[in-house]
């Protein structure tokens, strides 16, 4: 943005105080300031300032909640037939290379005590491998397996793009060809005040957040990477979050279910926890289905009844299949998923470098926004133990030690079923290339049967 151009647009939206900044750096910051501001939609930012002005928060909820219909986990020989189609259908779409795979890992490992990449950080039992060898590892164990060529597409952030690209490279892509991992980058939107007021970061930039993992559909576009994997012949976008090590990536039964429905948009879920669970809640919302994000879900309300006959039961763990061509339609023309006002209290600096409190705006939107705007959708449960061990936090629940217990746990019961005994308390890991799922490992440890009492890798 030229400079008149850059100083007209902030007094046209009130903002003497950074105009004032702005005028007391040298002509270099001044430089900087504007480049800086180059990567931030202002106009959005006031826009959705405007919208939001006067309404209350927090949200509401919709006045008609119901539950879902849900392909639950198979218990009778109908539903394993009916599972056993899908898988059929789901490595068909495999074997004809038409499955893409995104992981959204924009976050740095702050909230774990690690400095770095949240892609980057150690968390499996044995090998101590990161969140990002293990995701590459299964997407090329699946190469090899149904003889295909998936791409990775990997989402980082303005943060922390650079050593997401650096990581890959120092670790030659863990086997990957280096051309089908694909990199792009979250957009930031500026932080206001309540009254319209952006503030500033530093002395070169103001103070901004990422547009929400719904930004990754709007961010896929604008980088050209959508285009690029639809005249590649791929169809499907097989999403997920960083922070999960247990994922099974493409998983061939989920993308048959998906498919035999014709879904614009799939997602799993499973049997939450309890009521203070911090993951959105599936349901038919005014008739249609969607997820309600935790933070509003009202307590007290029937959503979060807990126990054997709750009937608000499904958590949704941000594992989706979008049709690319749904993706495409989200943003032919301009981006139409909805944003959403967080109110958060921030420290920015106030007159004479001073540090203040602030209470301040931050807009984004939600990936799982989009099953309202689909017209087809499937949803399938699964097991915790299966596929969900998210690392959140630095201890306790839901952080980096269970994460590793559930990856070892995951593997023992592998193990056991494959007719292996395994003590308990140990370690146990299952590569990716070793064996997928444990239907694979079964197979491999045919005629073998294994006494683990010490910690194992299998390879």
């Amino acid at each position: 943005m030229p400079k008149s151009e850059t100083l007209d647009f902030l007094k046209e939206h009130n903002q003497h105080r950074i105009i004032q900044h702005y005028q007391r750096l040298s002509p270099d910051k001044q430089d900087l300031f504007r480049r800086n501001l180059e990567g931030l939609d202002l106009p959005l930012v006031f826009k959705l300032h405007r919208e939001f002005s006067g309404k209350e928060t927090p949200a509401h909820l919709p006045r008609d909640i119901q539950p879902a219909p849900i392909i639950t986990v198979p218990a009778t020989p109908s539903e394993l037939s009916f599972q056993e189609k899908a898988c059929a259908q789901g490595e068909a779409l495999l074997r004809e290379n038409r499955v893409a795979v995104l992981v959204v890992a924009g976050g740095q490992g702050s909230r774990l005590g690690f400095n770095g990449a949240e892609g980057a950080f150690l968390v499996s039992p044995v090998k101590k491998k990161s969140l990002f060898q293990l995701f590459s590892e299964t997407v090329l164990a699946l190469n090899h397996r149904y003889r295909t060529a998936i791409p990775l597409l990997v989402m980082t952030s303005m943060e922390n793009d650079r050593a997401v690209k650096d990581f890959f490279q120092a670790h030659n892509f863990f086997g990957l060809d280096s051309g089908a991992v694909l990199f792009f980058t979250q957009e930031m939107l500026p932080t206001i005040t309540a009254d319209g007021s952006l503030i500033l970061k530093d002395e070169t930039h103001l103070f901004a957040h990422p547009d929400g993992h719904g930004g990754s559909l709007k961010a896929l576009h604008k980088s050209g990477l959508l285009s690029e994997l639809i005249r590649g012949g791929f169809s499907e976008l097989f999403y997920f979050q960083v922070d999960n090590p247990l994922v099974k990536i493409a998983d061939p039964v989920f993308l048959g279910y998906h498919r035999m429905a014709e879904s614009e948009f799939s997602l799993k879920v499973l049997r939450r926890r309890n009521a203070a669970e911090k993951i959105g809640l599936y349901a038919l919302i005014n008739g249609k289905p969607g997820v309600i994000e935790y933070s509003d879900l009202v307590p007290g309300s029937e959503c979060l009844s807990e126990g054997e006959g709750a009937r608000f039961w499904a958590g949704s763990i941000a594992i989706h299949i979008l049709a690319l061509s749904f993706v495409e339609r989200l943003n032919r023309q301009g981006f139409i998923l909805p944003y959403h006002r967080a109110v958060k209290i921030t420290e920015a600096p106030g007159p004479g470098g001073r540090v203040e409190k602030a209470t301040v705006w931050k807009f984004e939107t939600f990936v799982f926004d989009g099953l309202l705007l689909a017209d087809r959708t499937c949803c399938v449960e699964t097991l915790r133990a299966e596929e969900f061990a998210p690392v959140k936090n630095r201890q306790g629940e839901d952080s980096a030690g269970t994460a590793a217990q559930a990856i070892s746990a995951r593997a023992r019961q592998w193990l056991v079923e494959a007719g292996s005994s395994v003590a308990f308390d140990v370690p146990v890991e299952i590569s990716p290339r070793y064996a997928l799922d444990k239907e694979e490992l079964a197979v491999k440890l045919k005629g073998k049967l294994m006494a683990i009492k010490e910690g194992a890798y299998l390879e």
